[in-house]
């Protein structure tokens, strides 16, 4: 399997149709912009911009009942045809006309990067409208209406990868990538959360490990509101290099949601750009350490459409293409213009929010009086003794 290709970003503006109204938090403006600005900024040079198939049916329902397929091209043709039993019509997930076109585009866009690496084509690949984590086997959730991570994910399984590792580290937990492997011990799926007894879904605790046929094979870092970089970056350093070192994942595949940011309005943790930066870069090194440089991106939850996602991407796009930006560059005026003439918004000046991410390694111990250190060392006790790990290697 050669893996000597460029790095790829799978996106043609048509994507920007899976669109839930103007009402909804996770409008389409955001993937619009963030393309803009790495346009701009010269990281789209870096990439090889690749067009989005629409993914079959077929493909869909490699991981999808048909019963959903069907109730969603229902929905998306037949005014009035909603199906709540689905997770179809919900505030969360509004039916909108081609529905079943939009999120199968999407689909099919993710499973190109996959495509892309696993062929080596690409050596990285990247979806930004990808990462709809929440999808299950049987329903829409969450803002999800396919499962486009776990479609990338049972495609390399079915070419014959042996050992898959998702990392997640938007604020929400991610149920369904978790849930539709939860039984399969080739996949390995880690989020970092806001814990679910603060935050939608409700889930994702340190006790959730994976099927019986699969136990560690799932692992969950339940974080405290108010984590801001330090604490995030600790809990995932603790986390992460260990079980995917011990894992030895044949591809990484990330999901990027950057709602854990400190302007995000749905959420409570309190990340900042820069932060959200170092996560990429520590992933980007992990996958080739790991998995020769194959690595798969995808983009995810993240609602502070101007201030936020766009410089966030744009970071991860341009890690992705192997040329990180400085993050002091000063965002171009032609793209603040855009932003005040079509949104009558004041974008960012800068790519950074002007902090320093640092954090105190887990290795130096842990105080059990912080919410944190608790929640850290809760999925440390559980999840590595399931990987010949020792939790407390201090």
């Amino acid at each position: 399997m050669e893996c000597s290709g460029p790095a790829s970003v799978v996106f043609d503006p048509s994507l920007t149709e899976y669109d839930f109204g103007a009402a909804h938090p996770m409008s389409p403006v955001r993937v619009d912009l963030t393309m803009r600005l790495a346009d701009e900024l010269g990281v789209l040079a870096g990439l090889r911009v690749l067009p989005a198939p629409v993914a079959s049916d077929d493909l869909i329902a490699t991981v999808h009942d048909p019963a959903l397929i069907e109730a969603v091209t229902r929905a998306g043709t037949v005014p009035g045809a909603y199906d709540e039993a689905r997770g179809l019509g919900s505030d969360d997930n509004p039916v909108f006309r081609d529905m079943h076109r939009a999120a199968a585009h999407v689909v099919g866009a993710s499973a190109e990067a996959f495509r892309q690496v696993w062929t080596g084509e690409s050596l990285h690949s990247a979806n930004i409208t990808g990462g709809l984590h929440h999808a299950m086997r049987e329903r829409a959730s969450g803002f999800c209406i396919y499962n486009d991570v776990a479609v990338g994910i049972q495609y390399l399984l079915d070419q014959g990868a042996e050992r898959v590792a998702y990392v997640d580290v938007d604020v929400h937990h991610g149920d369904g990538v978790e849930r539709i492997f939860w039984d399969d011990p080739r996949v390995l799926t880690i989020s970092l959360h806001e814990t679910g007894q603060m935050l939608f879904p409700g889930t994702g605790f340190p006790v959730d490990l994976g099927g019986p046929e699969a136990r560690g094979s799932a692992v969950n870092v339940a974080l405290p509101p108010g984590t801001a970089d330090a604490g995030w970056l600790r809990a995932f350093h603790a986390v992460v290099p260990p079980l995917l070192r011990e894992f030895r994942p044949e591809v990484l595949v990330t999901q990027h949601g950057c709602d854990s940011h400190i302007e995000d309005p749905l959420a409570h943790l309190m990340l900042t750009v820069d932060g959200q930066r170092a996560a990429y870069l520590a992933l980007h090194e992990l996958a080739h350490e790991l998995c020769d440089g194959r690595w798969v991106v995808t983009g995810g939850g993240g609602y502070a459409l101007v201030e936020v996602v766009p410089r966030a991407w744009t970071h991860l796009l341009a890690i992705v293409a192997g040329r990180p930006l400085e993050p002091a560059t000063d965002t171009p005026e032609a793209w603040r213009e855009h932003v005040r003439t079509a949104l009558g918004r004041q974008a960012p000046y800068r790519l950074t929010d002007g902090r320093t991410p640092a954090y105190r390694d887990w290795a130096e111990g842990y105080d059990p009086d912080t919410w944190l250190d608790r929640a850290i060392h809760a999925t440390r006790t559980e999840a590595f003794p399931l990987h010949g790990l020792d939790p407390l290697p201090y």
